[in-house]
């Protein structure tokens, strides 16, 4: 996660910072103009804007009837304070999830992602990077620059922002994000550099409080409905989320919640004292044993307790336990808002599970294996070259779009995050909304190494959700085997670019797709080179021959074509196994058949239990079969107990599947 940091603008800190010390100059950023095009790109602020600095200084009057000042407007003829404070500092007395106000631009998103930051060291330490050197030194007034920096994580890649401390003022007061110290300035600066890679303030009008918290940190956000899920009425799927949400918060993670709003409700304030379309920052998840000093070890009684923080300082919950707390509970207890997790869940409606995925090989901590991929959604007039097939509705594109290959050695919990580039920057120019992405997993054949074409036996085993954000997640627990990944948009012929995230717990091997079919190569007329191209697919077997005391067997299948083999996992146990195996063959010689065996493992010998020989040729029926089992060698034409159910396809196009 902490990789190496660009410089925005090729804006390099040290550097400018050198520079203002040895010509004696305060830093003015020409990337971030003290103008209007910095403050709006179509709602002005509500009055005349004075850019000022906090240790005095007045550089630009702004009116929402002027186009751009330029930086330089000074034509208000009143006079002006030009000192905001006396002694700024970046923080006072630390930072704190309680220091911040939302101000005029509705960014509680932003805020509420603020104050989660607060709340861990290692990771505001990284956006606000040398921290100290930064800092205001009232004993060397002569180092100070007025320039700062900020890291956000940005698209993979940590990006560092330089601002210069001019904010924006209406009547000698911040009207943006602030704190609740007037001489605090850590919030607003850091607002100021991520409207700089936003484009402007505006920009940051309406927002998601997850997405700012993966700027602030490379974390991997899960989205979750309290609405459309059982969460409400199941009390086993809401004991599974507080585990889960109770596990995030124990290792790190960020956590936000907000309750749904149609646009003339937002920030409407219910009589619960919750205010709908507003980001809250979820400060704690704890379970809590009820009752008093030893009483409470030997009571099976608990309570499941959030606590939260609305970024406004104000309007707490009325609710059960908003103010009726045991002192058992009291240090935990000193936030804003408090409630039950079945009061939580039954009046908040929209979560924002942001996990800090440990990639490090010298933790002692829980190790996520990761892959990342980049790529783009691109149009070209040939489908084979062409990377924007749309979502599975498309049948006839969708294959189109990039594939990654997956391969799981065991059962495992698969994690995957698709995000899209932000558009923010692009609202000015009336193109800021997400794209529609999601993505497929599909269960494919084990030698399959080539881009699928075609989609005839592959188990669809997981879809994500299609939605315009900014990214979509999906947690999906999987059985070994090769699997393939189709990130696409929702139309097709919508062009963008996209990072793909996957984690397990196991070692992963993943790698894009690129190739169609099997290369043409200086030796492929001596060699030989692909005529057909063959999917076979063991459904399972039935009624086999009993191979132990007990009446079982614990049979397994291997799939036999021109010196290839694809041998299936044993199923422990049984006479009527599902195999669920497929394999692909690009055969060069479509006159040798393809046989399919049936196996007993056996600690000393393995038994053979029977066999199918397919010429598997072009007029072969598609449809599913059920074959019996016959003998090997010389005795080919005997049979033997069970049958297999298979399906094959032969088809001379090998872009065809």
């Amino acid at each position: 996660m902490f990789s190496t940091v660009s410089a925005y603008k090729n804006q390099h800190y040290s550097e400018l910072k050198r520079e203002c010390l040895q010509q004696k100059k305060l830093f003015e950023d020409p990337e971030f103009l003290c103008s209007n095009r910095s403050l709006f790109y179509r709602t002005p602020p509500p009055g005349p804007v004075q850019w000022k600095r906090p240790g005095g200084g007045v550089f630009c009057f702004v009116y929402s009837n002027v186009l751009d000042c330029g930086g330089m407007c000074l034509t208000d003829p009143r006079p002006a304070d030009s000192t905001m404070c006396e002694a700024p500092r970046l923080f006072v007395e630390g930072i704190s999830a309680h220091d911040l106000n939302q101000g005029e631009v509705g960014n509680c998103w932003f805020v509420a992602a603020c104050s989660c930051l607060a709340l861990k060291p290692q990771l505001w330490q990284k956006v606000i990077p040398n921290w100290k050197e930064q800092e205001w030194d009232p004993d060397r007034p002569d180092r100070y620059t007025g320039i700062f920096h900020f890291q956000f994580w940005i698209f993979g890649e940590w990006t560092d922002v330089v601002v210069d401390d001019r904010l924006p003022t209406i009547n000698g007061k911040l009207i943006y994000c602030h704190s609740k110290s007037n001489n605090e300035f850590w919030s607003a600066l850091l607002e100021k550099a991520y409207a700089k890679l936003s484009g402007c303030y505006e920009s940051l009008n309406g927002g998601n409080t997850g997405d700012a918290v993966v700027d602030f940190s490379g974390a991997v956000n899960e989205p979750v409905s309290l609405e459309t899920g059982s969460f409400r009425t199941d009390s086993k799927t809401r004991e599974k989320l507080f585990s889960d949400l109770l596990n995030v918060n124990d290792q790190g993670g960020i956590i936000s919640c907000s309750i749904a709003a149609s646009p003339h409700e937002r920030e409407l304030r219910l009589a619960n004292g919750l205010v709908k379309g507003h980001a809250y920052s979820v400060t704690g998840v704890r379970r809590v044993r009820l009752g008093h000093g030893l009483l409470a070890y030997f009571k099976n009684d608990t309570v499941d307790l959030i606590r939260m923080r609305n970024p406004w300082g104000k309007h707490e919950w009325r609710g059960a336990w908003s103010d009726r707390w045991g002192n058992v509970l009291r240090t935990f207890l000193c936030v804003f808002c408090r409630m039950s997790f079945d009061d939580w869940c039954q009046n908040f409606t929209d979560v924002d599970v942001c996990r800090l995925m440990n990639t490090s090989v010298l933790s002692l901590q829980k190790r996520w294996r990761e892959v990342v991929h980049f790529g783009s959604w691109i149009k070209h007039s040939e489908p084979l070259r062409n990377r924007s097939g749309g979502c599975m509705n498309h049948r006839q594109t969708f294959l189109q779009n990039p594939q990654y290959i997956l391969d799981l050695q065991d059962e495992d919990e698969l994690l995957v995050s698709l995000q899209q580039r932000d558009m923010k920057i692009h609202r000015a120019h009336g193109q800021g909304e997400n794209l529609t992405i999601g993505f497929a997993i599909f269960k494919v054949e084990l030698n399959r190494k080539y881009r699928m074409h075609d989609i005839i036996t592959q188990q669809n085993v997981a879809t994500s959700s299609y939605i315009n954000a900014r990214s979509v997640f999906l947690r999906k627990l999987l059985p070994k085997g090769r699997y393939i990944i189709i990130p696409s948009t929702f139309t097709p012929g919508i062009l963008g670019d996209f990072m793909l995230r996957v984690y397990a717990n196991q070692d992963l091997i993943c790698r894009e797709l690129d190739v169609d079919k099997p290369s043409v190569r200086c030796w492929s007329s001596f060699m030989g080179y692909p005529q057909v191209v063959t999917q076979v697919y063991v459904h399972g077997a039935e009624g086999l021959e009993n191979q132990d005391s007990s009446g079982g067997a614990d049979p397994y299948v291997i799939i036999s074509c021109e010196k290839n083999s694809i041998q299936s996992e044993v199923q422990k146990d049984t006479r009527d196994p599902q195999f669920d195996i497929r394999a692909i063959f690009y055969r060069k010689k479509p006159n040798k058949p393809i046989t399919i065996q049936v196996w007993n493992s056996n600690v000393v010998k393995d038994q053979f239990m029977g066999q199918v020989v397919l010429p598997a040729v072009l007029k072969d029926s598609a449809d599913p079969q059920k074959l019996q089992l016959k003998k090997r060698g010389g005795q080919r034409d005997g049979e033997m107990p069970g049958k297999i159910s298979l399906q094959i396809v032969t088809v001379r196009e090998l872009t065809a599947m």
